[in-house]
């Protein structure tokens, strides 16, 4: 049973850390080959299972010492037909892999919760192509029943809510909320930005986050952006009531466009202690923000020192300075 889908507690005042750059810390950190980045395919071999597990156990530790809450986010980015079809995956195998995910969180929520760290599972949703280009189009409607098997096999489970990542155009937003609705679960929609602050589609943040909340009567619990250096929305983000809607950031380490880390051969980990601050200055800005995490690049070092610029007010030291590690994102290309 889920716990806590009829009331999410992100919503309130506190902090909630969620996790950081699962697929760069996989591959550049752990050297875990991640073919079409899908960090799915762990949970089907023992010792990949057991690397994920103490992936989330790290976050979840870090979060019970700061007293935080937590939102756990399924491995499950990469986990719908198309990126299925071309790992050997069908829709039972999807669907097996999405409820085992959530199995895994929850065994992690058995060990780690308090009553001063609640702890949410979200299952996670990805674009049906690729990630940083709308190059894989769908109507609301189609993008509805593309994305309801995965929605559906959620419901079913002891997930809280789902949460789709990097999302890249309005229409796929609009749809997958349509299908969270559907399926009676709370749905959480996270937009990445080009370096000018727009959507790949063109699209504004405001004209993303408006359209969406107008097509489905504002059923997304609450928007994030996620995949994106916080230089590249920071601007973007005037106008206090759209911008309420966002509770949740998730940013690269990176300042690099999306077409340039698709090309880079190294990781860019940008500058650590930059980044807290910005977060630090954001959390200023819109002091409704309750949901830090990471995204590439970043790992659980990024998200700590995150947290605590943005709980205390003040300034953390990142875990790294420079730039090191190999990375290219050769597998990131649009399905189909």
């Amino acid at each position: 049973m889920s716990k806590y889908r009829s009331s999410l507690p992100q919503l309130g005042d506190r902090l909630f850390l969620t996790d950081s750059g699962l697929e760069t810390t996989l591959i550049f950190h752990d050297g875990i080959a991640l073919p079409c980045f899908a960090a799915f395919l762990l949970l089907d071999e023992p010792a990949g299972h057991e690397r994920l597990r103490a992936y989330y156990a790290r976050h979840a530790l870090m979060a019970r010492v700061h007293r935080a809450g937590l939102v756990l986010e399924a491995p499950t980015w990469r986990a719908n037909p198309d990126w299925g079809e071309r790992l050997g995956y069908d829709a039972t195998r999807l669907r097996e892999t999405s409820l085992a995910a959530i199995r895994m969180l929850v065994e992690i929520r058995d060990l780690y919760e308090s009553t001063a760290t609640p702890v949410v599972i979200s299952g996670n949703i990805g674009p049906r192509g690729d990630g940083y280009a709308p190059s894989t189009r769908m109507s609301p409607s189609q993008a509805r029943d593309y994305h309801l098997p995965q929605v559906r096999a959620f419901a079913g489970s002891a997930a809280d809510m789902v949460s789709a990542f990097t999302i890249n155009y309005i229409d796929e937003a609009i749809g997958i909320v349509m299908a969270a609705r559907d399926c009676g679960l709370p749905v959480v929609i996270s937009f990445t930005v080009e370096t000018d602050g727009t959507l790949p589609s063109g699209d504004s943040l405001q004209e993303a986050i408006e359209a969406t909340d107008t097509a489905t009567a504002g059923y997304p619990a609450y928007y994030m952006i996620n995949c994106a250096h916080p230089d590249h929305f920071m601007g973007a983000l005037s106008g206090e009531v759209w911008c309420r809607r966002i509770r949740g950031l998730r940013a690269n380490a990176s300042r690099r466009s999306h077409a340039e880390l698709d090309d880079s051969q190294d990781l860019d980990i940008g500058d650590p202690r930059e980044l807290a601050q910005l977060h630090g200055r954001l959390k200023g800005m819109m002091p409704w923000l309750t949901v830090v995490g990471g995204c590439c690049g970043t790992d659980h070092r990024h998200v700590e020192s995150i947290y605590r610029a943005m709980a205390a007010g003040t300034d953390e030291r990142g875990p790294h300075e420079g730039r090191h590690h190999r990375f290219h994102q050769g597998d990131r290309r649009p399905a189909g």
